[in-house]
C-alpha cells in the first residue's frame, strides 16, 4: 500500500512539472473533423488583428482580402504559418515616411543639382494625377490575371449544381462570387483539387465555411454549407464531397462560392467551364 501511495505522489508530481513548463499557448491548429469549435466572430476592417482560438493565417488573410503570403512576411511568419492564440497580426507595413525623407536629403547636397531635381519631381508630380486615377479605377473594377494562369495553372469544375441567383459583381460593394441555390443538402463539391486552409464559421456572413488552397495564386471558398465534410490541413480531390449546402449567415439555401487570386476575389465564372 505504502509503495503505491508513493507511485501516485510520483505520478501527480511530474504532472504538475509538465503543466508549469508550459510558457506559451498552443498553437491555432484545426485538425478536428468539421468545423472548428470557435463561437469567435469576425470582419477584419483595420490594419491589425487579435488571433483567437480557431483561427488560421489564410482565413484572417482571407477575410482582409489579402495575400497570404504577404501577411505572412510582413509578420516574419514562416510556413506552415503556425500562429498563437493572443498573437497580434499586422495586414500593413509600417513605413517612417520621415526616414525617406532624410535618406533623400542627404544624398542631393549640391543646391544647384537639388533645383533641378525639384523642377523635374514637380513635373512630374503635374502628370501624376491622370495616371494615379486611373490605377485606382482599374483595381476596383477588377483584378487582372493573365489568360495563361486561368488555364493552365489549375483546372477547375462547378462545386454545385443549381441556379445562380446572384453572380460577381465590380463594384466596391457589389457581390464577390456566386451564389448558387439548391436543396438543402446538396453535395458541394471540391472545384478542383487543393488543400483545405479553413473549416469553421468565425468569418462573419460566411457562415460554415470552408477554404481551400490550390497552389501559391489561387483559394477558393465554400460558404453557408449546413455541414463540412473535411478537416483543416485534409488533401482533397477536384470533385470529392466537401460540404453540403445550407443557409447559416444567409438568407437563401445556397453556395456562396468564390474564387481568390493571389488574395483578390476574382470572377468565378471566367474560370469555370461553360454549360
Amino acid at each position: 500500500m505504502i509503495k503505491m501511495h508513493l507511485l501516485i505522489l510520483l505520478l501527480a508530481a511530474l504532472l504538475l512539472s509538465a503543466c508549469s513548463t508550459r510558457h506559451k499557448p498552443a498553437p491555432v491548429t484545426s485538425l478536428n473533423s468539421g468545423k472548428t469549435s470557435s463561437t469567435h466572430k469576425f470582419h477584419i476592417k483595420n490594419n491589425q488583428y487579435k488571433v483567437h482560438k480557431g483561427d488560421t493565417l489564410f482565413s484572417i488573410a482571407f477575410s482582409a482580402n489579402k495575400d497570404v503570403r504577404s501577411v505572412a512576411q510582413i509578420n516574419n511568419i514562416k510556413p506552415p504559418y503556425v500562429i498563437y492564440p493572443g498573437q497580434i497580426i499586422h495586414l500593413k507595413r509600417f513605413v517612417n515616411k520621415n526616414n525617406k525623407v532624410k535618406k533623400q536629403t542627404k544624398k542631393h547636397s549640391n543646391p544647384k543639382n537639388n533645383k533641378q531635381k525639384s523642377n523635374k519631381i514637380q513635373k512630374k508630380e503635374l502628370d501624376k494625377p491622370k495616371q494615379r486615377e486611373y490605377v485606382q479605377k482599374e483595381q476596383k473594377s477588377s483584378v487582372r490575371v493573365p489568360k495563361q494562369m486561368i488555364s493552365k495553372k489549375v483546372q477547375w469544375q462547378r462545386p454545385v449544381s443549381g441556379k445562380v441567383i446572384k453572380r460577381f459583381s465590380v463594384k466596391d460593394n457589389g457581390y464577390k462570387g456566386l451564389l448558387i441555390a439548391n436543396k438543402h443538402g446538396t453535395p458541394v463539391k471540391a472545384a478542383a483539387a487543393g488543400t483545405v486552409v479553413y473549416a469553421g464559421s468565425a468569418l462573419r456572413g460566411y457562415g460554415n465555411l470552408i477554404i481551400l488552397k490550390h497552389n501559391d495564386d489561387y483559394l477558393s471558398a465554400y460558404a453557408h454549407n449546413s455541414k463540412l465534410w473535411v478537416k483543416e490541413q485534409q488533401k482533397v480531390k477536384v470533385g470529392q464531397r466537401i460540404a453540403d449546402i445550407g443557409s447559416t449567415d444567409a438568407t437563401e439555401t445556397a453556395l456562396r462560392f468564390e474564387i481568390r487570386f493571389r488574395g483578390q476575389a476574382v470572377n468565378p465564372l471566367r474560370f469555370l467551364p461553360k454549360d
